[in-house]
């Protein structure tokens, strides 16, 4: 994922329904917060920075998640980093991980380290580069995908929720205290829980979260 925040925002539900019988690794490009900051006001940021990574700790906890990676690249820049540094940096954590699916960001999201995290991902799970990743898919980000005016998100996969998932993902949210605010923003209780709605009722649920998936090989 690009930021702290956006594993929860993306996949909560499904983190809440699989955790408990999967091996997970979260990894973070960049730490999220530097871009609200003047660039000479450096505690300010390392501040931000290390409570927000506190906060992503104490979310995931929830979920008994504890395998957790900061790579602390400068968020809001990574336009400026060369697509193959982020690359070999997700390549290596497959390397390490050997994880079966891989779930990034959405290629249409309004925020850039989003589009640049899902081009490098891309990337890294190519056919014949590291082909032990045999699921890739995007999520969309409530307040970034939704948020992209020209192009719209098109699921076609859903994960149903039922209420204690909805629960546990929006509580998981509440953790990240600088990133939630009152309804109607996409990033409150409320909005999650009706991006939700919304979801399940496209699929046939009371709750659900939705995906694109890119790319799957079943042997």
């Amino acid at each position: 994922m690009a930021h702290p925040d956006d594993e929860i925002l993306g996949c909560g539900g499904l983190l809440a329904k699989i955790s408990s019988i999967s091996e997970i690794r979260v990894v973070f490009i960049a730490e999220g917060s530097s871009c609200r900051y003047k660039t000479d006001e450096t505690e300010e940021i390392s501040e931000a920075i290390i409570i927000r990574s506190q906060a992503a700790r104490k979310s995931l906890s929830k979920f008994g998640i504890d395998d957790i990676h900061f790579e602390d690249n400068e968020c809001g820049r990574l336009d400026q980093v060369p697509i193959l540094e982020i690359n070999k940096l997700i390549e290596k954590h497959i390397r390490e991980f050997n994880p079966s699916t891989l779930i990034s960001h959405s290629s249409i999201d309004a925020n850039s380290d989003h589009r640049r995290v899902f081009e490098a991902s891309i990337m890294a799970t190519r056919p014949g580069a590291l082909n032990q990743v045999k699921h890739v898919l995007s999520c969309e980000i409530p307040s970034s995908t939704e948020w992209r005016f020209t192009d719209a998100f098109k699921p076609n996969y859903f994960v149903n929720l039922d209420e204690s998932e909805l629960q546990m993902k929006i509580k998981a949210l509440l953790d990240y205290e600088s990133e939630v605010r009152d309804f109607p923003f996409p990033r409150s209780s409320r909005g999650i829980k009706a991006l939700s709605e919304f979801r399940g009722m496209q699929s046939g649920s009371e709750y659900a979260e939705a995906f694109q998936l890119i790319r799957s090989i079943n042997n």
